[in-house]
């Protein structure tokens, strides 16, 4: 077996249920711990895919289909206001991007005992298992409220900045919901010259805002307002998700550096994961569409509202940039809160020292708990009141 495998730590979810065991609550149960969109999947998409359905008979390519490629192309270029983005040579669709964001660490790095892949703190484990078996060794910058729940890039040592080989970038983010802001974006452009490394921007909760005004911006975006309409060394991730709550359809893509993505493709002919047809076309109709995204919106506003006016003066916590997470801070020990709550009112959340690692001793998901507020609104609500009595409860037993 590959030796690397054995670095590999627990999925926070296999933690969360070793450390729940069962209820003793006789109330329904209510998941806010796996941030799984529950809204409705457009209905255009689904008989887009059940018209396509003759698909099945063709093997598809793994560049895809120049219309799906097309759609992403004019899709992204007009949300991110770019000059140009080539729908030939710097668009490639992928199965979501959970599977693109690992298989990108296997053909962009090369594997040395220096090697090292930057990630944020708390992270989606996926950027450290990549980072593993890519052979690099990952590394953590911790995100803390003190900075906006940005890394400070400033902090890092040029020493560690020689050493990058890739950095994973996460705007919006998980958990957080923290917003990576232009001039931020921009001066890693700059650190990624200086020191030749990768950007991947993980970008997949782009569309999940809550000021119609003020949409997130991406890296491409830095890119296009630098005049790098190459977008060297910048590649974005963006996947259908989150934005048209198509979790089931697997399905997103890749852009950037078109140098960088002929190597990816090459990766992914070998790889064997070619979008199937019909796939391909239903994705085509929902890039195209924001009708249904602004919809989407509209019902996480009015959620967030609710529920933050519900826990109002209860937990620390406020509305995030964007995505569709609160991440609380806790009055106890982030497990032993996570325990109690689901022990006492069956609700589930994640513990946010199982998103994150322990560095120079400090984790700095430690006290936190990542809500995802993904069910209908009366759940969430009733979630929120739980939430309140647990929290109540506590404070009656402090002397």
């Amino acid at each position: 077996m590959n030796p690397r495998l054995q670095a590999l730590q627990a999925y926070p979810f296999e933690k969360l249920r070793a450390l729940l065991g069962s209820s003793d609550s006789s109330l329904p149960h209510i998941p806010l711990s796996i941030g799984e969109p529950r809204h409705a999947a457009p209905s255009f998409v689904a008989e887009r895919l059940c018209a396509e359905i003759g698909g099945l008979s063709s093997y598809p390519t793994t560049k895809g289909l120049p219309a799906l490629r097309t759609s992403i192309a004019n899709w992204a270029t007009t949300r991110f206001s770019l000059n140009n983005l080539d729908p030939e040579h710097q668009v490639l669709p992928v199965n979501g991007t959970r599977e693109a964001l690992f298989a990108f660490a296997q053909a962009v790095v090369s594997p040395s005992d220096d090697a090292l892949v930057f990630s944020p703190n708390p992270f989606y484990q996926i950027y450290e298992g990549a980072a593993l078996l890519a052979g690099a060794q990952p590394c953590f910058l911790p995100c803390r409220a003190d900075n906006g729940f940005i890394p400070d890039y400033d902090a890092v040592p040029a020493e560690l900045w020689q050493r990058c080989q890739l950095l994973y970038l996460c705007t919006p983010g998980n958990p957080s919901g923290a917003v990576c802001d232009l001039e931020t974006l921009k001066k890693l452009i700059a650190l990624a010259d200086k020191y030749d490394f990768v950007i991947a921007s993980d970008e997949c909760y782009s569309e999940l805002y809550f000021d119609e005004e003020a949409p997130p911006p991406g890296l491409l975006q830095a890119c296009a307002e630098l005049g790098r309409d190459d977008y060297r060394r910048c590649v974005v991730f963006h996947s259908l998700s989150k934005r048209s709550n198509l979790p089931g359809l697997r399905s997103g893509f890749v852009a950037g550096d078109a140098e960088i993505l002929a190597d990816f493709l090459l990766y992914r002919t070998y790889h064997g994961c070619a979008m199937p047809v019909q796939t391909q076309l239903a994705s085509a109709a929902a890039w195209a569409d924001e009708t249904h995204v602004r919809a989407n919106r509209d019902l996480y506003r009015l959620k967030f509202a609710q529920v933050l006016a519900e826990l109002d003066g209860c937990l620390d916590v406020s509305q995030p940039d964007a995505s569709f997470y609160l991440w609380a801070k806790t009055p106890i020990a982030d497990e032993d809160f996570a325990r109690g709550l689901f022990k006492q009112f069956n609700v589930t959340v994640l513990p946010g020292s199982y998103l994150s690692r322990e560095v120079d001793g400090e984790n700095p998901g430690y006290g936190y708990v990542r809500m995802a507020l993904v069910a209908e609104l009366d759940n969430c609500l009733e979630a929120a009141r739980r939430i309140k009595n647990y929290v109540t409860s506590l404070a009656s037993l402090t002397p």
